[in-house]
């Protein structure tokens, strides 16, 4: 790897991550020097630059270790409520940056090599992303294990070690293509497996009546491996555990195939066995019952609650008794937060395990388990929602099926007494679907398995109240709550974006880190020329790093100085990209008819994924790609309209482009998107929203005022009266010229003129069954970006609007929804203590 240049600019020491100490710097080399000879056995003259990155990631890691063991020996020693975040996503991104911020040595390790002749930069963008998520459930997760470890609660992540990822996707004549994604194919430096915390998982079999009891019996055992990652708070020293979980086979062979000498088949049905952490399922927002699905939802919560049961036995309270061996305290001692309907088996497998193992009596049992589980819904479509046919679970988990029905008839006895004779509401709210097929309704049991259930932005919560979970609502009005998400401001500000950290700093100091609250006081400064023309100059400068890093990967010259449009999600049609789309084709058209007319010019960048089954989701891709090739290709327009599809979107791709971002749309139709998390990402780093009143946009809109961001669209009330009156989306085509001939030339093949059918279905799918009301809220739509264009010809007055962003982001941090899950939700107290540094004495309890 060749040296660096010495860029004084790129390299300054910055206040927030201060002077790196010389001392320090020695050490890293010295360790760096170790790892490359000893643990990867190269020398600089046959290393490369994977080999680098590897010596990094290894040096940085020794100083979590003993912070690590540390950690997990105060735990063992305080006996504290321990919190366990159940997922089956955890969309980490890249670790090395994150934690070298987090444990505040990245002055440290950046000096250190520079002066081995390496850029830190280039070894940073070696580290593949994990492939443990998707989209905005798996990197909330992400964002709350961070803040976890950084408010100092004792808290494990649980999920799944999945081999491949959801995919990566590539981007061929247009249309999206999926190769595996191998993350794990160079190894994983931040994990440790712990083959001796092997548990065991069961499936299939029968149920046995013996006693008056139930035993689950001649059932199939694989087997749960655990493999454990750090997760570091920011500058206390508390390091926390992910804990994933690997399915293995067990040891034996099966000696029928062994005895008869077919010993490859013997191991074909062990590999067979271990596919249930093989690959990550796609999230297309309907539920699939498939029973790898379900195979892998019962692993990990089998394997989880195992594990935290044996934890919770072997703790030591007050180092009185070393082994607890009743479940009076469990609740008191524990708290299980499921992540979605994805963990709820965790509700039966906890009373399986409490009845049938403990010998805890059904009431008693049942009353741990309503206090220790916690319930986050991220979905109102009722096709997400997640509903097993009863066949399915009778063949795979026998008892739980039964166990879900003893809980169902006590629970329905429970509604027959408060509505007597209210049959339709006693169906509604069974956790057996009877109708067609009979189904399981995963929601329902976590409601009446938990002891709260929340939303993730205000309007969500209210949603979830009054519409889909009503009658619950009008049952457990107390389990109801309200937990906006948030995002972590270590990795989305100060470690993406650098100089508008460094701009920050300046200006209010640096407490905001960990008190994101502290960005009110940039309140004033928006009055301020110098502070705006600072923002401005680092949003140009991240501008223009992103518009260099575009042309090299897809050969596209930008325009540094237009309006740096984007739309990044998971591509699915009730988060409206199609509505891009049109706008992009409306702007093109207006080009095209009048060349000299004046012209904001602007570069539309979308980027996304679609579940490899969701075919109008995949040919959206492709339309948006067959857009930009024409408008890309066109002389007439130049640089004023450029359209970038951003393949494989991912965590570390979001680091790059969110930085850049002048406009952040967050356009789906109001109602559906539960919250949204990218569109807090883009308000903390200086973007202007342009967006419906869904999800968070309102708390955001509340929180900067209307007049700082750029809202369109129908209201739920008015989604709901227009559905209500009969939706036609015809009646919209027809009468706005703009729509209608954007929507022509779709159909007519104008894109697609090798094929001029080819998007003939689009072109359908909105005139007769515009499900998301896209042609309703158009007009508004575009009205809406023609005042973005408008504004942004006044570079202060928009920079105005971007300051009073960030300063009005202090809510959405991560930190603040998990102050208030620990208070309101798992009964415990953020702690401020920063634990010693250790200097690894004593012996380690193992956790």
């Amino acid at each position: 790897m060749t040296s660096p240049q010495n860029d004084s600019e790129k390299r300054k020491q910055i206040s927030i991550r201060g002077i790196a100490p010389v001392e320090n710097v020695a050490t890293i080399k010295k360790s760096f020097n170790r790892h490359l000879h000893y643990t990867l056995v190269k020398d600089r003259n046959v290393a490369t630059p994977r080999d680098y990155y590897f010596s990094l990631a290894y040096t940085v890691r020794d100083h979590l270790v003993s912070r690590w063991i540390r950690t997990q020996q105060y735990y063992y020693e305080i006996d504290p409520k321990r919190v366990y975040y159940l997922s089956l996503e955890f969309y980490m991104g890249r670790t090395l940056s994150n934690t070298m911020v987090n444990l505040g040595i990245q002055s440290s390790c950046d000096e250190a090599m520079y002066q081995l002749g390496l850029d830190i930069e280039e070894l940073e963008e070696i580290e593949q992303d994990a492939g443990l998520g998707n989209g905005g459930l798996g990197r909330l997760a992400a964002c709350f294990l961070d803040s976890m470890a950084t408010l100092g609660l004792a808290a494990y992540g649980y999920g799944i070690r999945y081999d491949y990822g959801i995919f990566t996707q590539k981007i061929e004549n247009g249309w999206q293509v999926e190769e595996p994604d191998d993350w794990l194919r160079y190894g994983n430096p931040w994990e440790k497996s712990r083959p001796e915390y092997c548990l065991p998982v069961n499936f299939f079999g029968r149920v046995q009546h013996v006693n008056g009891r139930e035993k689950w019996v001649d059932t199939q055992v694989l087997f749960a491996m655990p493999y454990d990652t750090p997760v570091p708070g920011y500058g206390n020293n508390t390091v926390n555990t992910l804990r994933l979980w690997s399915c293995k086979a067990p040891n034996q062979f099966n000696l029928h195939f062994f005895n008869n000498g077919e010993y490859i088949n013997a191991v074909c049905d062990r590999n067979y066995a271990e596919n249930i952490s093989r690959v990550l399922y796609p999230n297309d927002n309907v539920f699939e019952g498939k029973e790898l699905r379900l195979k892998q939802e019962y692993f990990l919560c089998a394997a989880s609650l195992q594990d935290l049961i044996r934890r919770f036995k072997s703790s030591t309270f007050g180092q009185q008794n070393p082994v607890r061996t009743s479940f009076d305290t469990f609740a008191d001692k524990v708290a299980i937060q499921l992540n979605d309907t994805h963990p709820s088996l965790a509700i039966p497998e906890l009373m399986r395990i409490l009845v049938d193992i403990e010998n805890v009596a059904w009431d008693k049992a049942w009353d741990i388990v309503t206090r220790t589980c916690a319930y986050t819904n991220h979905t109102v479509l009722p096709e997400a929602l997640e509903r097993w046919p009863v066949s399915l679970l009778q063949h795979v988990l026998p008892r739980h099926l039964v166990i879900l029905y003893e809980i169902n008839a006590r629970f329905l006895r429970e509604v027959g007494k408060r509505w007597p004779g209210d049959n339709d509401r006693i169906a509604r709210m069974s956790l057996v679907e009877e109708g067609g097929e009979k189904k399981i309704n995963m929601a329902n049991v976590c409601i009446v398995g938990s002891k709260a259930v929340n939303g993730v932005a205000a309007i969500h919560s209210d949603i979830i109240k009054k519409t889909t979970f009503k009658d619950f609502y009008e049952m457990y009005p107390k389990k109801f709550q309200n937990k906006t998400n948030g995002i972590t401001p270590r990795r989305w500000l100060l470690l993406c974006n650098p100089g508008l950290a460094d701009v920050i700093a300046e200006k209010i100091g640096e407490s905001w880190v960990v008190s994101l609250s502290e960005l009110r006081k940039l309140t004033s400064a928006s009055k301020e020329e110098t502070f705006l023309r600072n923002i401005m100059k680092v949003k140009q400068e991240n501008k223009m790093k992103l518009a260099q890093f575009l042309q090299e990967k897809y050969r596209v010259r930008i325009n540094p100085a237009s309006i740096f449009d984007m739309q990044v999600k998971r591509i699915h049609e009730y988060k409206r990209q199609l509505m891009n789309c049109l706008h992009i084709i409306v702007l093109y058209n207006r080009i095209k008819k009048n060349p000299q007319a004046p012209f904001v010019p602007r570069t539309v960048l979308i980027g996304g994924k679609a579940a490899p089954g969701y075919h109008t989701a995949k040919m959206i891709i492709k339309l948006i790609n067959n857009v930009g090739r024409t408008v890309n290709n066109d002389p007439i327009v130049g640089d004023k309209l450029k359209v970038v599809f951003l393949e494989n979107y991912r965590v570390s791709l979001a680091e790059k482009i969110i930085p850049a971002a002048d406009l952040s749309e967050q356009i789906s139709l109001a109602g559906t998107e539960a919250s949204g998390t990218g569109n807090m990402k883009f308000m903390l780093n200086g973007a202007l929203t342009i967006g419906t009143l869904d999800g968070a946009n309102v708390e955001m809109m509340e929180e900067m005022g209307r007049e700082n961001i750029f809202i369109f669209g129908m209201t739920v009330e008015q989604v709901e009266e227009l559905f209500r009156k009969g939706y036609n989306p015809r009646h919209f085509y027809e009468s706005d010229d703009e729509l209608k001939q954007a929507m022509d030339q779709i159909n007519s093949g104008y894109f697609s003129p090798d094929q001029p059918g080819l998007f003939s279905e689009i072109y359908h799918g909105l005139l007769h069954n515009d499900r998301f009301a896209l042609c309703a809220d158009f007009r508004s739509y575009v009205d809406c970006q023609n005042q973005v264009s408008e504004l942004y010809k006044d570079q202060m007055k928009w920079a105005v609007k971007a300051a009073l962003n960030i300063a009005s982001s202090g809510k959405f941090s991560s930190d603040r929804t998990i102050n208030e899950y620990a208070k309101e939700i798992w009964g415990i107290e953020p702690s401020s203590l920063k634990l010693p540094n250790p200097a690894d004495k004593g012996s380690a309890k193992e956790d």
